[in-house]
C-alpha cells in the first residue's frame, strides 16, 4: 500500500518501540489526536498494526492474512468441514466453538439444530447461532480483537474453562510436519488449550491450507484429539508419525 509521509515514520517509530499510544504518537509529530487516530486505523487496516485501548502495536512477523481474506480462501472445503462437523453434534449438545473461519462453517451448519448451548469467542460464529431462538448463545466479556470478530484473553479463557461441554470445535493457524500445532500468537494458543481442556469430545477441523501455515507459536499437537476433519489426506510424513488409533481423521 501507499502511506503518506507521516504513517511511514510512524511505522518506524513501532518498529522502534514495537507498542505506542495515540497520545503519545500525538505528541510526538505535534497533530491531533484525531489525524494519528485515523493514520493508526488505516494501518491497522493494512495488518500493518494491531489495535489495543488507547493504542497499537506492530504486528509480528508472520502475521495471519486478514479475516476477510481467509474467510472466503478455499470456502467450498471448509464448507464441507463444517457440515461433517455438524453431523457429529447431537440437538440439544452443549458446545465450546472456538476462533476462525473453518469454525465460523461449523456455525452456519448448526444452526438449524435444535437447542444448542454453544459458548464462543467467535463473534460471526455467535451471530449466525442466535439466529435461530431454540439456541443459547453466551459469548466473554474482553476486547474485541479487531478487525478480527474475536474475543481473546484470560476472560475468554475463564470462561471456557467454566464448562464442561459434550463437544469442542476449534481450529489452528498451521500444523508443523511432525504433526506440532502452530499460531500466531500465544493468545491464540491458550484459547484453543482452553476450550480443548474443557470438552469430553474434542473436535479440530482444519483445511488443507493449515498444513502449509507455519507460524511460530506452539499450542499442543494433532493426536491430543479425538477427531480432525480436513477437506485433503494429510500429509505422508505426518500421517506415518500419529497413532494407528487416535486421532480419527475425516477428509471430506
Amino acid at each position: 500500500m501507499d502511506l503518506s509521509e507521516r504513517q511511514t515514520r510512524i511505522v518506524a517509530l513501532f518498529r522502534q518501540h514495537g507498542e505506542m499510544s495515540v497520545d503519545a504518537l500525538a505528541d510526538h509529530f505535534g497533530v491531533a489526536t484525531q489525524t494519528i487516530r485515523r493514520d493508526v486505523n488505516t494501518l491497522c487496516d493494512a495488518n500493518v498494526l494491531r489495535r489495543y485501548h488507547g493504542g497499537a502495536r506492530l504486528m509480528p512477523p508472520g502475521t495471519n492474512q486478514p479475516y476477510e481474506v481467509r474467510r472466503v480462501r478455499n470456502l467450498e472445503g471448509k464448507l464441507r468441514i463444517g457440515h461433517a462437523a455438524a453431523e457429529r453434534i447431537p440437538d440439544g449438545a452443549t458446545v465450546l466453538l472456538g476462533i476462525g473461519t473453518t469454525p465460523e462453517q461449523v456455525a452456519v451448519a448448526l444452526v438449524h439444530r435444535k437447542r444448542l448451548c454453544v459458548i464462543t469467542n467467535n463473534l460471526r460464529a455467535a451471530l449466525v447461532l442466535a439466529s435461530n431462538p431454540e439456541h443459547r448463545v453466551i459469548v466473554p466479556g474482553g476486547e474485541l480483537r479487531s478487525p478480527n470478530p474475536e474475543i481473546l484473553g484470560d476472560e475468554a479463557d475463564r470462561l471456557f474453562r467454566a464448562y464442561r461441554a459434550d463437544v469442542g470445535v476449534y481450529s489452528v493457524g498451521g500444523i508443523d510436519d511432525d504433526g506440532t500445532l502452530l499460531d500466531y500468537d500465544r493468545e491464540e494458543a491458550a484459547s484453543r488449550e482452553a476450550l480443548r481442556e474443557a470438552s469430553r469430545y474434542r473436535m479440530l477441523v482444519a483445511d488443507a491450507y493449515k498444513f502449509t501455515r507455519k507460524p511460530s507459536v506452539r499450542g499442543g499437537q494433532l493426536d491430543e484429539h479425538d477427531l480432525v476433519i480436513t477437506d485433503a489426506p494429510l500429509p505422508d510424513t505426518l500421517r506415518q508419525r500419529l497413532p494407528i488409533a487416535s486421532p480419527e481423521i475425516l477428509v471430506v
